[in-house]
């Protein structure tokens, strides 16, 4: 902790900025303590478990849960919002070819910024509330196609057109896995991108409001987003959750693998999280989910969370550590047909959502994102040698 002076008021400034209020919202917020998150006014695993990703979407972005008649043009109006124009498209195998393929994420960024330059995207500041909701929905609906494209691409494969009778979810894992999802794995993923629409102010949510505090378009925001994704700190742990499973191997190898790693000062990912410290809800949701799709893979991950969370409290006693989202994320992506190289593009193809939200709400204020920082280096001004 260090203390600042500014204007004759001492500010507390922790490392991270934990639990700093850098602005108001009415979007969502997460309750650590208890284990609860939410939506506007409804609860996040509620909204995941019971209605689809386009309520969710349409709530963030409107304020309120559609009717019948008004879901049913919001799909109209986001199917329409995900075809990749041509010029666009005839640059995505080179940018495919320029990431070298696996990464989505970083291929993704430029396709967006060539997208925004086609489509004219212009800055929040000149722009309307209308016009900027119409650049969150563009934005938001093309993410996954065109990260589903790059996937694709990078794997020698033609790419597959989206169908406009699919949901979002639907299409999403159409153009990833090359089959239209029966509902249980569509009811599964859709859970999960749901639940992973918004949760607080995050790296990346921060990230993207900063940037739109500036009045720069939309695709910019999400952009600068997408890039807090690189680190593996934010967003990148549901395949090191499988990884992790992997190396692991068999029931009798649980013990000696995760005391080594934790007596060595590894972590195992999938367990801890900076904000709960209870149950993380999202986890308990997608066990669940896991447990009624079944199967060995998921026999073993429940086997692997009990024991380390045994493990756990024994080796690191005080420590509030539990299961987070990855560890079943990871599960249920898996079994669901999305390969291991996806599941932090999944994640942003359901967090841009969010991202656009927060944008718009952030446009709103009209005040650019400007802190300060403490100065520890040497005392100046020294005189500058002969």
């Amino acid at each position: 902790m260090r203390t600042d002076r500014m204007d004759d008021t001492l500010i507390d400034v922790p490392r991270g900025l934990t639990n700093v209020v850098a602005a108001e919202t009415v979007l969502g917020d997460v309750r650590g303590h208890e284990g609860f998150y939410h939506y506007r006014q409804y609860s996040a695993i509620d909204l995941a478990s019971r209605r689809t990703f386009e309520e969710s979407w349409h709530l963030l972005l409107f304020g309120w849960l559609p009717s019948a008649e008004e879901l049913d043009a919001f799909r109209v109006r986001i199917a329409r919002a995900r075809d990749i124009p041509a010029p666009v498209a005839d640059l995505l195998p080179s940018i495919a070819a320029l990431t070298r393929g696996a990464d989505a994420l970083a291929g993704v960024r430029i396709a967006l910024a060539a997208l925004a330059a086609h489509d004219r995207i212009r800055p929040l500041y000149d722009e309307d509330e209308d016009a900027r909701i119409v650049d969150a929905i563009r934005v938001s609906a093309v993410t996954p196609v065109l990260l589903a494209t790059l996937h694709a691409l990078a794997g020698g494969r033609e790419p597959l057109r989206s169908r406009a009778d699919l949901g979002h979810v639907a299409n999403y894992l159409y153009l990833v896995t090359g089959e239209v999802p029966d509902a249980q794995r569509e009811h599964a993923v859709s859970a999960y991108m749901t639940a992973a629409i918004d949760h607080g102010f995050n790296a990346s949510t921060f990230t993207a409001r900063v940037i739109a505090s500036t009045g720069a378009d939309l695709a910019a925001a999400v952009v600068g987003a997408l890039g807090s994704l690189s680190g593996p700190l934010h967003g990148g742990a549901p395949s090191r959750a499988l990884d992790t499973l992997d190396e692991i191997g068999t029931p009798d190898r649980i013990d000696a693998w995760v005391t080594e790693t934790l007596l060595t000062g590894g972590r195992v990912m999938g367990f801890g999280h900076a904000v709960y410290r209870t149950e993380d809800p999202r986890s308990r949701m997608l066990r669940g989910i896991a447990e009624n799709i079944g199967g060995p893979r998921v026999e073993f991950a429940v086997t692997v969370e009990g024991r380390v969370l045994e493990l756990l409290a024994e080796l690191k006693p005080g420590r509030e550590l539990h299961t987070n989202v990855e560890f079943y994320a990871a599960i249920v992506m898996e079994a669901c047909g999305i390969p291991r190289e996806m599941f932090t593009p999944t994640f942003a193809a359901a967090r841009v959502v969010g991202w656009g939200a927060h944008i718009l709400e952030q446009s709103r204020e009209g005040k650019i994102v400007r802190p300060s920082s403490r100065y520890i280096g040497p005392a100046a001004p020294v005189p500058l040698p002969d």
